[in-house]
């Protein structure tokens, strides 16, 4: 019979406790605090889509009298999401485990590795859906000098000014939506160059004494969320040397980090609500949380090992572009 068998199979409670707190610890990954999170029980399905220019429109009349009210009605399409299913696994030999002292934790410490992991995948996945040229309605572009139609200053430019091109940019977004931006994502080299700007600093120097935070950035640009991409990974080989892997391997922003996203999105998933985003996670698959995450543990016999798998399922799709603004090159 092939091990493991059914009964040797079981998702384990305490590891997926540990999973989601370690998860929650980790700041850096905002693929979860973006877009609303969709729990879902099917793998796939259909959702509606309404026609932004029906919903700001009217057709209301004056009525004479014994005549009938105008009537009125929307367009609408469907749209379909499809939850894809991430895995990755840790091996725990019997000989490793025999071996260890008793301040290893080994089943911890492989929770955490796993979902480290999945995290990494997942903002990897956000950034190349969400933080890119060619997919919002919206995009600008940071320019050196002479900025023309759809650019702006470099904002790490002493002559550059912010808050008047966010200014216009949410101009512009409230006029074609009708919502003002609910959040603002930014690189990690734009944030260095915004807590340095001298209008910002100016703004704050009589309150703050000179110290930038995220939620002073965000109320000088009208926001109600700020966050910072700062999640990194590493590139280059596995080899079987760990400091000759660390002196090889290069370090890299997740995400662009000379680019900003503004956004509107809801707090919560809407049926009569736009959002630029939602991210889908099916909740009814292997006894998956909130976000998709399971841990399971079971035994490979044939390998001498207890098998730790961590599993995430999600699909990121983009709902409505016009709910997307995109800017591009905003540091030199």
């Amino acid at each position: 019979m092939p091990l493991p068998g059914s009964s040797d199979l079981h998702v384990n409670r305490p590891l997926t406790n540990v999973s989601v707190a370690w998860m929650q610890g980790q700041r850096d990954f905002i693929a979860n605090q973006v877009f609303p999170r969709v729990p879902v029980q099917k793998r796939s399905d259909l959702f509606w889509k309404y026609s932004k220019s029906d919903w700001r429109r009217t057709d209301a009349k004056k009525r004479a009298p014994g005549t009938e009210s105008v009537g009125v009605g929307w367009n609408q399409t469907t749209d379909q999401y499809y939850c894809d299913v991430y895995a990755v696994h840790k091996d725990i030999e019997d000989q490793v485990r025999a071996n260890a002292d008793s301040n290893w934790n080994l089943d911890s410490d492989a929770t955490r590795f796993l979902t480290n992991q999945l995290l990494l995948r997942r903002d990897l996945d956000w950034a190349n859906a969400y933080f890119r040229t060619g997919v919002w309605a919206t995009e600008y572009t940071g320019v050196a000098a002479n900025p023309g139609a759809n650019q702006f200053l470099h904002w790490d430019l002493a002559a550059s000014d912010p808050l008047t091109d966010q200014t216009g940019f949410g101009t512009d977004f409230r006029l074609d939506t009708g919502y003002d931006f609910a959040g603002m994502v930014v690189g990690a080299d734009v944030w260095k160059a915004l807590k340095n700007h001298p209008a910002i600093l100016d703004r704050i120097k009589f309150t703050q004494k000179g110290v930038i935070t995220k939620d002073l950035v965000a109320s000088f640009f009208d926001v109600p969320k700020l966050l910072v991409a700062y999640a990194s990974q590493s590139v280059g080989p596995q080899i079987n040397d760990a400091v000759a892997q660390d002196a090889n391997a290069q370090q890299q922003w997740l995400v662009d980090p000379k680019s900003v996203l503004l956004y509107y999105a809801p707090s919560a998933p809407s049926l009569l609500t736009p959002s630029a985003g939602y991210t889908f996670t099916w909740t009814g698959y292997s006894g998956g949380n909130r976000e998709g995450l399971s841990m399971s543990q079971f035994r490979m016999q044939h390998l001498k090992s207890d098998r730790l798998e961590g599993e995430m399922t999600y699909d990121m799709k983009v709902v409505s572009p016009d709910c997307g603004v995109f800017l591009k090159n905003v540091v030199s």
